[in-house]
């Protein structure tokens, strides 16, 4: 039997915060042999990072750790600077959350790949830029020869976390660490990602540690899966017994929140089609276009597109990145002007509207962005951010404004003392509640919420979903749902709208899109969504592969 590439042996990882040591990870043992990938899972703060973290020594100051990692039978728990930096990169290498803060932004993506190459391997310039093509070739990233050159910021999602997994192979590791690889992409780049991934796996024998909440993920790629909560592991074992014989509790809870395409019951439409009411947004031959920069011709993002969405109403819209969803979610509260046709919030025609008037519509308007952390301000603890539309709009101060502020975190379920929190306080749900509070302070009629579970672990998730449903119910606005998740999108949405290189290909009933797709480009889609059980997922794959 071949000698395992990772072996964990009682790893204990703690942090020192305000005089006390806390543990994150605790007696982690788990081995990963040549070409087996093992999955670790479990809720945000379970401690899945830390332990990848830990590996390579990469914790912040304040960390210790006892036990034992070894790497191809090197001890790396107290190794050398020297020894580690021979190992990082080359024997292990990691494919890191976010691929925009991991990736340099002053530096090509073709600099830092050769950069990796010239730092392990004794070559020339151009031997380690040819290399670094062949890299960038076999990821997949369009046009090769001149996205070599390109800047982080000039890549889509997809297209940086592609160069991310080239920087991380370009050494050929013997292990291959990937902390959310698929985190934010849409359901066919994060299917094309996983197929290289597991397609380099094979050709190199490479063991994998995938890092995930995504349970569909698990299913494609895992040979094994350790479920950890509270920095311990509750249950380890193969991907058919996880899935299909759980044992603890929490891996049976985890398992239960994780949503599964089709097995949603229908949302009635919350009118009746022959007496439809006035439409919350209406677009109609809506075309939006970033203008000409410097040297960077005019980028038209959407192509005439017609929306409506009615009170109480949930419309899922849906496609890849770079499909236009957000630009339309942004120019249907008036953040992104228009160029063509016209966009209408509660009966007023805002597309040539001025920002005085702007101001005056967007009091009936609300947005939830992807990302809550960067939408808070740092500097303000939350019930001020929360407050501050209410304040703004002259609808409240003093005593009553902070009474709003307790009843919107009591909407949102936050205990009321959170309010002098700060956002880097919370976790990532938290902030997302947060977001949502902020959002609905003035009561809006309309609700825009741009991929707001796309960070988030699947009992969270769960947890938000309920609360959105419960919350709309109450307050009967009209939501535009953009997400990447179909299996989120099946949940909630009453009708759905897919979007293609910026136009719409297929507007319809919930049940119709999904079950009955008319547009080849929406069977692709649907095709694409891993599923929750390993023996049907690879039915599915299989089927994708040879439809290719």
């Amino acid at each position: 039997m071949s000698q395992p590439v990772l072996k964990v042996h009682d790893f204990t990882v703690e942090f020192w915060v305000d005089g006390l040591w806390y543990p994150a990870a605790i007696n982690m043992n788990f081995e990963v042999n040549p070409g087996q990938v093992l999955a670790i899972v479990g809720e945000s703060g379970s401690g899945k990072s830390t332990t990848a973290m830990g590996l390579m020594s990469l914790l912040a100051s304040n960390a210790r750790m006892s036990g034992s990692i070894k790497v191809k039978g090197q001890e790396m728990l107290g190794a050398k600077g020297s020894t580690l930096r021979k190992f990082r990169g080359k024997e292990v290498a990691y494919i890191f959350q976010e691929p925009m803060t991991a990736l340099n932004p002053v530096y090509t993506i073709g600099f830092q790949i050769i950069e990796t190459l010239r730092t392990h391997f004794d070559m020339g310039p151009k031997e380690a830029r040819a290399r670094a093509l062949e890299l960038i070739t076999m990821v997949e990233i369009p046009d090769p020869a001149t996205s070599i050159d390109k800047y982080p910021h000039q890549l889509s999602g997809g297209q940086r976390q592609r160069a991310m997994i080239a920087q991380a192979l370009a050494c050929d590791p013997g292990l291959l660490v990937a902390d959310e690889p698929t985190t934010a992409l849409d359901v066919t780049v994060q299917a094309e990602v996983l197929d290289l991934m597991r397609n380099l796996k094979d050709k190199l024998n490479s063991a994998i540690l995938l890092i995930t909440h995504d349970m569909g993920v698990v299913a494609d790629m895992a040979d094994e899966i350790l479920v950890m909560k509270d920095g311990l592991t509750v249950e380890h074992g193969s991907a058919d017994q996880i899935f299909n014989r759980p044992q603890h509790p929490y891996t049976q809870q985890l398992l239960s929140a994780v949503p599964k395409l089709g097995s949603s019951t229908r949302r009635a439409l919350p009118y009746d089609e022959k007496a439809k009411p006035a439409p919350v947004l209406k677009l109609e031959n809506v075309t939006i276009a970033y203008p000409k920069r410097g040297r960077i011709p005019e980028f038209v993002a959407a192509k005439n597109v017609s929306l409506e969405i009615y009170p109480g109403e949930i419309l899922g819209l849906v496609g890849e990145s770079g499909s236009g969803k957000t630009t339309i979610g942004r120019a249907s509260i008036g953040l992104i002007p228009i160029k063509e046709g016209s966009l209408e919030i509660v009966g007023k025609d805002i597309s040539h509207a001025k920002a005085k008037e702007l101001r005056a519509i967007r009091r009936h308007t609300g947005i939830v962005f992807q990302d809550p952390a960067s939408s808070l301000n740092p500097r303000l603890p939350i019930g001020e951010s929360i407050g501050e539309p209410l304040y703004l709009a002259g609808e409240a101060k003093g005593a009553d404004l902070a009474h709003r502020v307790e009843d919107l975190l009591d909407q949102v379920e936050l205990p009321r003392s959170y309010r002098n929190r700060y956002p880097h306080e919370l976790s990532g749900g938290q902030r997302q509640r947060v977001g949502i509070a902020r959002a609905l302070a003035l009561t809006p009629d309309l609700l825009i919420a741009d991929e707001p579970t796309s960070a988030l672990d699947v009992s969270v998730q769960a947890r938000f979903l309920d609360l959105l449903q419960e919350l709309q119910g109450k307050l009967n606005f009209a939501c535009l749902f953009i997400s990447h998740d179909l299996a989120v999108v099946d949940i909630l949405a009453h009708r759905i709208a897919v979007m293609q290189n910026g136009e719409l290909v297929e507007v319809g009933d919930r049940d119709q899109i999904l079950q009955h797709p008319k547009s080849e480009y929406t069977r692709r889609l649907i095709a694409a969504v891993p599923v929750p059980d390993p023996a049907e997922q690879r039915i599915r794959r299989e089927a994708r592969l040879a439809a290719k």
